[in-house]
């Protein structure tokens, strides 16, 4: 039992260290968490759709940013029509799973069961299935990998995040996203109270417009995550 909990665990304990690192690298296919690029950085959102993203798109398309929102399955089905406006206006959608469970603590048929059940939803909202697909808590169990892989799925961390959830001090939120904006940065952001605490959503819409800021002083162009794994020709 207990050399299965730990090959369970495997894929997270050779992250980890990683992404300690000053410039992190990608585990090939099996995870990626940032990607070579010119001047670009993926924005990408955790958790919904929610009715709360269609105040963030209308932020977005005022700043002229394009970005991924990571969707879970169960809101897909509770907002399909604002899943649709996500891709109307030029964003990406990819997969979050199901429910927002820890894979580290699921049971391998449960994960198998969920990511079944995420890309039936995304199919049925969006006559598509998901390329993308960020693990909940960024905790990728050895069966998350393996029933990622078997569905075609690309695993994404992040690169930078804001914490904006735990975080109420704006400087603080910006300092942490500046310290990691590079060009091919992934960066973590929540656009509603899904899964995070109140207020989580409006704090991410009133700190959009100094990343974008930042994004500029820069010379960085704030993109959707397939865009950015486009940007020297990767397929």
């Amino acid at each position: 039992m207990t050399a299965g909990l730990v090959a369970n665990a495997l894929p997270s304990a050779l992250i980890l260290p990683a992404l300690t690192r000053r410039q992190p690298q990608n585990l090939g296919r099996s995870c990626r968490w940032r990607t070579p690029s010119s001047d670009a950085v993926a924005v990408t959102f955790d958790d919904g759709p929610d009715v709360e993203t269609l105040r963030t798109l209308d932020v977005l398309e005022h700043l002229g940013l394009r970005a991924t929102f990571f969707a879970l399955g169960s809101q897909l089905q509770s907002h399909p029509g604002i899943a649709k406006e996500i891709r109307t206006r030029g964003h990406e959608l990819a997969t979050h799973g199901y429910a927002h469970r820890h894979h580290l603590l699921t049971r391998p048929s449960a994960i198998r069961q969920d990511l079944d059940r995420a890309v039936e939803a995304h199919r049925e909202v969006l006559d598509e299935a998901p390329r993308f697909f960020r693990p909940p808590y960024g905790q990728l169990a050895l069966a998350s990998v393996l029933e990622a892989r078997r569905r075609g799925l690309e695993p994404v961390l992040w690169s930078t995040w804001g914490k904006e959830w735990v975080d109420t001090d704006d400087a603080a939120v910006l300092g942490r996203i500046g310290a990691g904006l590079r060009p091919g940065t992934i960066l973590l952001l929540h656009d509603n109270d899904v899964s995070c605490p109140p207020g989580t959503g409006d704090r991410t819409r009133s700190l959009l417009r100094p990343i974008a800021g930042l994004l500029e002083a820069r010379g960085l162009r704030g993109v959707a995550l397939g865009e950015l794994l486009c940007d020297r020709g990767r397929p």
